[in-house]
């Protein structure tokens, strides 16, 4: 099995841990990592790296998701979705634009306090086994960026957008922090990610798609090569006679390289033998002769 990154739909009731538990067994394979956590009610777009690719997680992690939501509004729950026990229900008296003006509020930076019922650590605990204890404790405010938050449709008390936004973010706190704002409450009843980084959701497969695949041997032609989600990088090819100051993760001098290139201090490189093997990424520093080179931040082989 090549190293690289499979697009898994994740479905509803399976935790992300659940998918990279059974990928492990199918795949006969230890490495492997999941890219960003979702809800067992939650489903959509769950890349999974394998092999050596599972040094790419955080770089993964750090892209940004587009999530479709829908959220009722008058009902505020203890767990801000649908799978909470109901705190408070209110009547709603806000009109369409009202609503809309209140959700594109939060479009922009935003300081958002986790939920309770979140896999986030104090003090040892998971907040959600503190919640379950009938506990609540003091969370430090994350912050966050709300790109765009779009195709807001309303029919009644249901709301469907669509939100584009940083790592981190919970949007069914968005959903509770909307009914704060409408003085109604709210809770989010379904979401969906739509896009992970550069994996979408129309390129992305289900678990039971992978058997036929594996079946078929096709299943290599579905994993993408761990160097594609770093063509925003530019690309560096260094000579052959130099290959083992690359395979040994030395830092490289611009006599190395195949071809010249300008390098700018900290910009990160994507860095390829001359068999066109990836071999990892680069940073540019400045060495104490005040030479400019190339050290190594993350390696791939």
């Amino acid at each position: 099995m090549k190293d690289g990154i499979i697009n898994i739909y994740k479905e509803k009731d399976y935790t992300s841990f659940d998918v990279v538990a059974i990928l492990r067994k199918k795949l006969h394979i230890k490495k492997i990592g999941h890219t960003g956590t979702l809800d067992p009610q939650a489903e959509g777009v769950l890349p999974i790296c394998i092999g050596k690719a599972t040094k790419a997680v955080d770089y993964l992690i750090d892209k940004e998701k587009t999530y479709a939501a829908t959220m009722k509004l008058g009902q505020s729950t203890d767990t801000q979705d649908h799978t909470g026990t109901i705190l408070e229900s209110k009547e709603v008296h806000c009109s369409h634009e009202q609503i809309t003006k209140a959700i594109e509020s939060f479009i922009g930076p935003y300081s958002q306090i986790p939920p309770m019922y979140s896999a986030i650590k104090i003090g040892g605990k998971r907040l959600y086994d503190l919640a379950r204890e009938g506990k609540t404790v003091e969370r430090q405010a994350r912050d966050i960026v709300f790109y765009d938050i779009s195709d807001i449709s309303i029919e009644g008390e249901n709301v469907f957008l669509r939100v584009s936004c940083s790592k981190g973010t919970y949007i069914r706190t968005l959903c509770h922090d909307i009914g704060e704002v409408l003085g109604c409450g709210a809770h989010m009843t379904s979401l969906i990610r739509e896009k992970s980084g550069d994996f979408e959701k129309q390129n992305s497969l289900k678990i039971d798609e992978l058997d036929q695949l594996i079946a078929d041997n096709k299943l290599e032609e579905k994993i993408m090569s761990v160097d594609r989600i770093f063509l925003d990088y530019p690309q560096v090819c260094v000579k052959e006679e130099f290959n083992k100051a690359l395979y040994n993760g030395n830092k490289l001098k611009l006599a190395y390289l195949v071809q010249p290139i300008k390098l700018i201090v900290e910009r990160q490189y994507r860095i390829y033998d001359e068999k066109d093997d990836f071999i990892g990424l680069y940073h540019c520093i400045k060495s104490e002769d005040d030479e400019l080179i190339l050290k190594p931040r993350t390696l791939f082989i």
